[in-house]
């Protein structure tokens, strides 16, 4: 259990956040972690679905759920007081769902128009093509909502049997972050925790290959072209992680003033939006680098995405520029700790990632004591090479 006490709220947020995803799906599985989100509000042995979505709705209270390449997690947020009858749902949906038939083949539908949305929105699409190009064969590679084929083909025993092979006690958190001290929130929960069944589960993730270059264009019934570029990058547990975080804030990140926007966007107008993102798994990480764009524009569009990256390769940022980055990263770090539902649910993936919680002081520390050296080598370390893969989606007849 990892807990947090923010005194100035009277709302409680907490969830199980466990360590499985998508990337534990064996072949024919693709799709069920996320599959298996949904089914947890279909009914346990005490609850029929509308009595869990109902349960603390109806005292204003929200339950949701999402499942990663890695993670998947049940959370809810209500009024402090009724925390503990949102541990009690939680719990109940996380270890005794049931997985009735008759809803299986309900939600197969719901999840399958959930797919043909994402496939008819081209910057949703590209992404989940783009890692079965940065993973070929490997689960990472694979879409979380599965595919046509495997969906429609899960029974109850299959929920089951990826249950059983998946879910152990030593790899899943209870996070919250509530208005009221430890021993509080033990009293509360402790007796729903306490009734957790003990789960043992020896698993092991296979790493991916190593990337090997590639260049695709699919022509599609589309207006703009997108573009996704990019290559491998650290892993979770790498000491360069979090400058190259920096690293790639400065390249395209959320502010404005990233290179690729102030370049891209705000000097030639080519783009609405442009942006890069970096991912770290377990074993391995994704930098990417996304844009929409006319095509008539993305040649010039593509060059100068190339010229923004080797000119961090080649020059070190001067001491003005790093000064702002650091404090530009600390800030969005710090407001992104303001959202208490997200802090809760980073609380307990980070747990499970690195065993602790860090503190933002300690963050801010290690911020500090990135210098430009250290940035301009990781830059060349990280993109100063051919393993790239870029993936274009261009309209038919151009």
């Amino acid at each position: 259990m990892v807990h947090r006490q923010v005194s100035n709220t009277r709302i409680a947020h907490c969830g199980f956040v466990l360590d499985t995803g998508s990337r534990d799906e064996k072949p024919g599985q693709e799709g069920i972690a996320h599959f298996w989100e949904h089914m947890a509000f279909k009914g346990t042995n005490r609850r029929k679905s509308f009595h869990i979505l109902n349960g603390l709705e109806i005292l204003g209270g929200e339950i949701n759920a999402y499942t990663t390449k890695e993670k998947i997690a049940f959370h809810a947020s209500v009024l402090a007081t009724h925390f503990s009858k949102a541990v009690d749902i939680l719990s109940d949906i996380t270890f005794n769902s049931i997985f009735p038939e008759k809803e299986i083949e309900k939600e197969k539908n719901v999840i399958l128009e959930e797919m043909s949305m994402y496939l008819d929105t081209p910057d949703d699409a590209i992404q989940d093509e783009f890692d079965a190009l940065m993973f070929p064969g490997h689960p990472l590679g694979n879409n979380i909502l599965g595919t046509e084929t495997s969906v429609p083909s899960f029974t109850r025993e299959d929920f089951l049997k990826f249950y059983r092979d998946n879910v152990s006690s030593d790899r899943l958190v209870f996070s919250c972050v509530v208005p009221f001290d430890l021993k509080t929130a033990i009293k509360r929960a402790g007796p729903f925790l306490s009734a957790m069944p003990m789960l043992k589960v020896e698993k092991i993730r296979l790493a991916p290959e190593p990337l090997k270059a590639q260049e695709l264009v699919c022509r599609k019934s589309i207006q703009q072209a997108h573009l996704m570029m990019g290559c491998r990058a650290y892993p979770m547990g790498n000491q360069n992680r979090l400058p190259f975080f920096l690293l790639n804030n400065i390249l395209g990140g959320p502010a404005l003033t990233s290179r690729l926007n102030m370049s891209i966007r705000e000097r030639y107008g080519l783009v609405y939006s442009v942006e890069s993102g970096y991912s770290a798994y377990l074993d391995t990480g994704v930098f990417s680098v996304y844009l929409g764009t006319e095509p008539k524009n993305l040649s010039k569009a593509i060059g100068l995405v190339e010229k923004e990256i080797r000119h961090l390769i080649n020059e070190p940022l001067s001491p003005t520029r790093l000064r702002q980055a650091r404090e530009q990263l600390k800030a969005q770090l710090a407001m992104a700790e303001e959202g208490n539902q997200m802090f809760m649910l980073m609380l307990g993936k980070s747990m499970l990632d690195q065993g602790r919680v860090e503190s933002l002081a300690e963050i801010f520390t290690a911020i500090d004591q990135i210098d430009a050296g250290l940035l301009k080598e990781i830059a060349r370390e990280s993109w100063d090479h051919d393993n790239w893969v870029r993936l274009s989606y261009v309209p038919e007849g151009k």
